[in-house]
Order: C-alpha cells, then structure tokens, then sequence
C-alpha cells in the first residue's frame, strides 16, 4: 500500500475508533465499565423512565412511538405507537406512565395496557407551550417544565401560548395546579431527591441549573444556583449526585463539583436515568441510539 493511500486511509478511521475516555474522580462507575450500545436506528430518543421491575420506557418522539428496555433481556420491544408525541417521562406509584405529550401540549397518564388519561390540557384557558419533562415527588406532587419548541406536526398556532416559559405543579390529588418559577428562560430537564425536599432545575436557556427547597404545599423556596450549566434530561444517585445531559453526561456533586464526565459518541445526549433491578444501569438516551453503563452507585426509583 503505497504511503499517500495509507495515510488518506488512517485519516478516515482514526475518528471512529477513538473513544475519549471517562473521568470518573469519585469511582462512581463500576470497575472495568464500558459504555454499551443497546440499540439505534431512532430519529431521536429522550423521556427515559424507569418501571418498579427495572426496564426503562424511553420515546423516539419523531415517530411518535414509546420503546420499552427489558432490563433482563437486554432487549427493545416497541411498546405504543400513537403516543401523543411524548416527551419527558416518568412512572407514578401505580404503574401508570405520565408523559409530557405535545401533540396536543398536555400531560397524560398511560396505564399498562395503552389506555391514555389527560391530566392537563391548559392553563387559564390557555394551551402551554410544550411540556417537556416532569418529576413526581414521593408525596405525588408532580413539577412540569414547559418550554417552547415549535413542533412541525401541531395544528395551532406555533407561537408562544402562555407569557412566557414557566415551571409548574400538579398538586397529588389533581386539583391544584399553578407556576411555581416565572423567572426561567427556558427551562427544561427537572429531578428531585429522594425525600422530596429539594429540587432541581435546568434553565437550559440561560445555561444554568439551580436547587430549590420543596414546601409541603408544593411551593418552592430558596432558590439557589446550582451549577453554571445547563441540561437537557437530568437524574440523581442515592449519593445525591446530579446526572446532566448535552455533551455527553456530567455529574455534579451535591454542592455542585463536578465528580465525572460520561462522552457519548453523538452530537448530543438527551436524557439519562438508572434502570435495572438493583438501579445500578445508567441508561442514555443520545439521538438516535440508547446506551448502558454499569455503574457502583445506584438509582433512588
């Protein structure tokens, strides 16, 4: 092979087997891990939610479909079509998964077999923007981010519904529903603890993220800057580490250093949560495609 071709041929394939490696500076990831790729061929996958026996329910929203991961199996199954274009997700003590659907910019609840229930379909008489992703605190009370971004498959008016893109909540028992954060720009991924008694938030807008005491009565006080990044998806550990998403995953710890870097291989990672039944997989949302990684610490759901 004459020098010229081999150089021309080095060029094309050094990029695709050149992996930047993971910082990991608290051994957060399970020894000798590597990130595994369970499936691609998406057109863009987010909303990864994980079920009381471990699988993770994720969306490839373009198409409009729900895709279920047996934690078991390590397989893919599809497991709904038509489903309201759904964003963020998240599974509620009774099983039933709630999305944040945009099709018709609501929140609804799908039980096991693909019956859908809207929660919310306005505020003061008026469509939200989007809603985009959502967090159930242990006493039900659930937090609704809502940013604009204009979808080509709506069939009202794209432009901003409400006055501004706002973070919500849905008190437990349905009733109550009302803005608990005016002053995002555009906020997006949302977590929580454990014990429900704090807060995050991505204002991925401003390229930041921030911490909030949660009330009893679902308010939110104490606002304060987390950390100067922003996020697409989010989750937390039982260390109350902060999982963000975008160019690849970045974890923070509780007072906001950061601990370690997950690179994803795409052009942008999308959400993140711990699947399994020991809640010890990271599983990655990223484009087109889902990855795992097997990590020591694990997931609070």
């Amino acid at each position: 092979m004459k020098k010229s071709i081999l150089l021309s041929f080095l060029t094309v394939i050094i990029p695709i087997f050149v992996q930047a490696q993971i910082v990991d500076k608290k051994s957060i990831v399970a020894k000798k891990a590597e990130l595994v790729k369970v499936a691609d061929g998406y057109s863009f996958t987010e909303g990864p939610a994980v079920h009381l026996n471990g699988d993770v329910y994720f969306t490839d929203q373009p198409n409009n479909k729900i895709v279920r991961w047996s934690a078991t199996r390590n397989e893919v199954s599809v497991f709904m079509e038509e489903s309201s274009r759904s964003n963020g997700m998240y599974f509620d003590k009774n099983k039933n998964l709630i999305t944040c659907a945009d099709l018709e910019n609501q929140v609804v609840s799908i039980d096991e077999k693909g019956n859908i229930e809207v929660l919310i379909e306005s505020f003061q008489g008026k469509k939200l923007n989007g809603p985009n992703d959502l967090w159930i605190s242990p006493y039900g009370g659930m937090y609704i981010t809502d940013p604009l971004y204009k979808r080509g498959y709506w069939d009202r008016d794209p432009e901003m519904q409400q006055d501004g893109e706002h973070l919500y909540f849905l008190s437990a028992d349905r009733i109550q529903f009302f803005r608990v954060d005016e002053s995002l720009v555009k906020p997006n991924g949302v977590v929580g603890t454990y014990d429900g008694k704090k807060l995050y938030v991505a204002d991925i807008g401003d390229n930041k993220t921030y911490v909030y005491n949660i009330e009893e009565d679902g308010y939110l006080t104490n606002k304060k800057l987390f950390v100067e990044m922003g996020s697409d998806g989010m989750t937390i550990d039982h260390r109350g580490n902060v999982y963000l998403t975008g160019k690849g995953v970045t974890v923070f710890n509780p007072k906001g250093d950061q601990i370690a870097h997950i690179p994803i291989a795409e052009n942008w990672t999308s959400n993140v949560v711990f699947g399994g039944a020991e809640r010890k997989t990271l599983f990655i949302t990223a484009m087109g495609s889902v990855y795992t990684l097997q990590m020591k610490v694990r997931g609070v759901w």
